[in-house]
Formats: C-alpha cells, sequence, structure tokens
C-alpha cells in the first residue's frame, strides 16, 4: 500500500497550500501601556491573535515618528514573543508615510505585516507597497483597509495583488463616507448587519479574499464592554459572512472573538471522524453514517473538514478546547 499523504499535501494544490492562516483575531491598540498589556495578553494566550500597533490613529498629531520609534522598540523588544505583531502605517499620501515605514522596518525584529490605511484604490496600494519595499520591507506582507468608495470598487483588483495578505473592512470610516446618507446607527453592533450598503461592502470583501487565496477580516464592534453582543457579531461574520479574522479593539474582546470564530467540539469530533477514514482509504471517496442515514464524502468535503481542524489547532490554546493529543502528533507536530 502506498504511503499515505498529510492531508494537506492530499487535498490542496500549491497555490492553495500557500494560502496563509492567520490567527483569527486581529487586537489593536494605539497607546503605549495598551500596547504593553496587549503584548503581555499575547505572551499569555500565545499567538492565537495578532496584535497591530497603531501608528496611524493611535499617533498624536505632529508625533507620528516618534510613536514609530516606539514601537519599533516594542517590535524588538523580547514582549514580541512569537513575531505575531504587526504595525498601521499612515495613509500613504502622508508626508511621513516613508518616514515612518523605515523606522519600523529597521527594528530588530520586523512587523509580521504592515496595514496600509485609507487606500482610494489599487493605485495608491501600488504606490504603497513600493515605498514598503524601497523602505526595506519587500519580504514583509501588506494588508489593506477597505474603507473609501475606489477601494470597495477595486476590492478584487486590491485582492489580487501579490503582496496582500489580507484586507480588512473599515466600518466607520466607510460610513462616515456616504455623508449621511447612512445613519449613524449602521456603526453599531446591531446596524452594521442590517444596512444594505454595509453588508454589501461585506460581502464584496469576503468574496474577493477568498476568490484570491486572502484573509479577510471583520471590522470593530465599538460596545466593547457588551460581550454577548460582540460573542454574537463574531458569530455572524464568521458563520455567515465568511470572515475568517475580526478586529479586536480591547483586549477583554480577545478571547471573545477566539471562541466564537473556533468550531464546536460536535463540529471538531466529525472532522476528525471523516478525515481519520479518509486517509485510511488513501482520499478515495468514502461513506459515513450521520444523523441514521448514510453519507458521501469525498476530496471536496475532505477539504472542508481538514480546514476545521487547522481552525481548531489555531485557536485551541485560547479556548481551552485542545485537539486529541494523537490527533496533535499526526496531523500538526
Amino acid at each position: 500500500m502506498p504511503e499515505t499523504l498529510h492531508p494537506r499535501l492530499a487535498l490542496f494544490d500549491p497555490d492553495e497550500r500557500a494560502v496563509s492562516a492567520l490567527p483569527v483575531c486581529d487586537h489593536y491598540c494605539g497607546v503605549e501601556a495598551r500596547m504593553r498589556k496587549s503584548l503581555e495578553l499575547q505572551g499569555e494566550l500565545g499567538p492565537v491573535f495578532d496584535v497591530t500597533l497603531d501608528n496611524e490613529d493611535g499617533a498624536p498629531v505632529g508625533g507620528e515618528v516618534e510613536h514609530a520609534q516606539m514601537i519599533a522598540e516594542m517590535l524588538g523588544s523580547s514582549a514580541n514573543r512569537f513575531g505575531r505583531v504587526g504595525v498601521r502605517l499612515l495613509p500613504v499620501d502622508h508626508p511621513c508615510f516613508t518616514e515612518v515605514a523605515a523606522i519600523v522596518l529597521a527594528a530588530s525584529q520586523p512587523p509580521a505585516y504592515l496595514m496600509i490605511p485609507k487606500p482610494r484604490g489599487l493605485a495608491d496600494l501600488q504606490r504603497a507597497g513600493k515605498l514598503v519595499v524601497d523602505a526595506g520591507g519587500a519580504m514583509v506582507p501588506l494588508h489593506a483597509l477597505v474603507e473609501t468608495h475606489g477601494a470597495l470598487a477595486e476590492v478584487q483588483a486590491m485582492a489580487a495583488h501579490p503582496r496582500i495578505e489580507s484586507l480588512s473592512f473599515g466600518l466607520m470610516d466607510f460610513v462616515s463616507a456616504h455623508r449621511g446618507a447612512i445613519p449613524q446607527s449602521a456603526m453599531g453592533v446591531t446596524g452594521q448587519f442590517e444596512h444594505p450598503l454595509v453588508v454589501r461592502a461585506k460581502l464584496e470583501i469576503a468574496a474577493a479574499c477568498h476568490a484570491h487565496g486572502k484573509v479577510p477580516s471583520h471590522c470593530v464592534v465599538t460596545e466593547f464592554r457588551n460581550f454577548e453582543a460582540l460573542a454574537q457579531a463574531a458569530q455572524r461574520a464568521a458563520r455567515q459572512l465568511g470572515y475568517t479574522r475580526m478586529w479586536s479593539i480591547h483586549p477583554a474582546q480577545v478571547k471573545i472573538i477566539v471562541e466564537a470564530f473556533a468550531p464546536t467540539t460536535a463540529e471538531v469530533d466529525l472532522a476528525i471522524e471523516i478525515i481519520d477514514a479518509a486517509e485510511r482509504a488513501q482520499w478515495a471517496p468514502i461513506r459515513h453514517r450521520m444523523l441514521g442515514e448514510d453519507r458521501l464524502h469525498d476530496r471536496a468535503s475532505y477539504r472542508y473538514f481538514w480546514q476545521v481542524l487547522e481552525r481548531a489547532h489555531r485557536t485551541s490554546s485560547a479556548t481551552g478546547a485542545q485537539l486529541p493529543a494523537e490527533v496533535r502528533e499526526r496531523w500538526f507536530g
């Protein structure tokens, strides 16, 4: 009998294998004390969430360069244990963009990614990418915010950009860009899932990312102390809108988001059963009995169930729902 291939080799072509499996939560912080607290939390929970140090909205006006120097120090510090700390830069037309990019890229440990805010379309993204390369960041992945009309109109082209790893939805700037035509309630935890223009934008971003193998990242929930509403929003983003990552703006949001994006125990148990049987069948079709009836599974469904296990692996240290030891050793060792 031929040697059994690992699921990723058996089920995915080389391009699909190269798709980034980013942590499901992206935590933003801009004030020094909150930056340090966020790095401490990441040290406790593990790299199940990214920390993005904010040099745009988090920096004092006129103090962007000094703020970048502080960020560079944090990037190179022992608190950056896992190398999963990114930086949000300034908009590309800001006079300090190049200087700030050069400072953070010169840190002793480079950022995991650079977030480009407020691009007005593909041209701004291409310009920012070139400036980042010129500043020494040719190997650093780019993330970008879709928060303008131009960016949404060109979201497919932006998702296809070879340097882009993830696109995020900038809810509040997007709503404001409509000059009052979208009510303020659409920035809230309920309205953002109800207003047609906002929902359309979210769906177009998610679809573009999946079409080009990139990670769609859902917007913030500003009601950061309403944990029940946050959990519901995260579940809707993951289960209804196709997002595989979400922003956090308060440390208390992180674990709730990670838990919402994690598969349930029942989903994990079923995925283990299916992938185990598929592997034993050398990835040929199988018959699996579920809820009293037989169901056919082949490589199309195997890919789905394998991705459930990958998501469980990425979220397990924060949720406490560990995969069985033999599963971790067998497929994630």
